[in-house]
C-alpha cells in the first residue's frame, strides 16, 4: 500500500483507527482504506452513525461558544482527533482571538496533522498523550506552556470516554483531570448512550453489530446509560438542561425543530448523550 504524503512514517497502514474513523464519517481526507471499509462497516450495521458524528461536533462547536461567552477562554481538548472544519481552536479564536487551545490524542496521525494546522497558531499546541494518563497530560510542556490551570479552563472529552473501559476507572480519570482545574472550570462532554430517549426497536442490535467493528479493531466501544454518564460530572454543577440528547442541548436561535419532517438531525442524532457541567 503507497503511503501518502501527510501520513507519519512508523504508522502500520493495515491497522484502522478510531481518529481516522471518524474523519472519514465526518468527510475528511486523512484517512486510509483500511479506516473506511471499517467505517463502511459500522455506517452498514447503523446508518445513521455521520449524522450522529455531525450532532457531537455540532454540540462542540455550541459548547465552545457557551464558554467563550462566560469568559473561559481556555480549552484543553483530550482525544481531540483529526482537526476539521469548526475545530476548537477556530470556534474559540473566532469568538475570542485571545483564546488558547491544547489538543491531546495519542493517534499519530491525528497529533502529526494538528501539528500542521496549527504550525503558525502561537495560542494552539498539540500533544501526544493518552486519556488514561492524566498526570502526563497535566504536567506536559504543552499544558504548562499554553494554559494557566490557576484560572478556568473548558475540559473538552467529546466522544473519547466510550472508548474508555470500566476496568481503566475512567471515573477516576476525571476525577484527577477535575481536580487540577481551577473554579469556574467547565466540563465539556459527550458519550454514546442507548437510552438517550429516542430508542426504536431494533436500535440494540445495531448497537451490537457498531460495537463488534469497533471490538475486532482492538478499541471496544462502550455505550453508558443516562445515571452512568451522570456520574463523570460529579464534583460540577450542571448548566441546564443538563444531560441531554446532542441535539438538545442549547440549539442554536433559529435552528428549525429536533421532530418532525423538517428535523436538522434525524432521530440518530439522539444515540448519543452531551452535557456541560461548572467547578464551583
Amino acid at each position: 500500500m503507497e503511503r501518502p504524503g501527510w501520513a507519519p512514517q512508523g504508522i502500520d497502514l493495515s491497522v484502522p483507527s478510531v481518529s481516522r474513523i471518524y474523519d472519514y464519517y465526518l468527510g475528511g481526507s486523512h484517512n486510509f482504506e483500511v479506516d473506511r471499509e471499517a467505517g463502511r462497516r459500522v455506517i452498514r450495521a447503523f446508518p445513521g452513525i455521520p449524522k450522529i458524528m455531525q450532532a457531537n461536533r455540532a454540540f462542540m462547536r455550541r459548547a465552545v461558544r457557551y464558554a467563550v461567552g462566560r469568559g473561559v477562554t481556555q480549552f484543553l481538548d483530550i482525544g481531540s482527533g483529526i482537526p476539521t472544519f469548526g475545530s476548537v481552536h477556530e470556534v474559540a479564536q473566532e469568538a475570542d482571538p485571545a483564546s488558547r487551545v491544547v489538543y491531546v490524542d495519542h493517534d499519530p496521525v491525528a497529533v502529526a496533522h494538528s501539528r500542521a494546522v496549527l504550525a503558525d497558531n502561537e495560542r494552539a499546541g498539540v500533544l501526544s498523550a493518552d486519556l488514561r494518563k492524566p498526570a502526563e497530560i497535566l504536567r506536559s510542556g504543552e499544558v504548562c506552556g499554553l494554559l494557566d490551570l490557576d484560572r478556568p479552563v473548558a475540559l473538552l472529552l467529546v466522544a473519547v470516554l466510550h472508548f474508555v473501559a470500566d476496568e481503566d476507572d475512567p471515573r477516576a480519570v476525571v476525577a484527577e483531570l477535575r481536580d487540577a482545574l481551577a473554579p469556574g472550570s467547565l466540563l465539556v462532554l459527550t458519550h454514546a448512550s442507548t437510552d438517550a430517549g429516542r430508542a426504536k426497536p431494533g436500535e440494540g442490535e445495531k448497537v451490537k453489530k457498531v460495537q463488534h467493528v469497533y471490538r475486532t479493531i482492538g478499541s471496544p466501544l462502550c455505550t453508558r446509560d443516562h445515571r452512568e454518564v451522570t456520574r463523570f460530572f460529579e464534583g460540577f454543577a450542571m448548566v441546564e438542561p443538563g444531560l441531554v440528547p446532542m441535539p438538545l442541548w442549547r440549539p442554536d436561535p433559529g435552528d428549525v425543530p429536533v421532530d418532525g419532517p423538517a428535523a436538522p438531525v434525524p432521530v440518530a442524532g439522539f444515540a448519543g448523550v452531551a452535557g456541560v457541567g461548572r467547578k464551583p
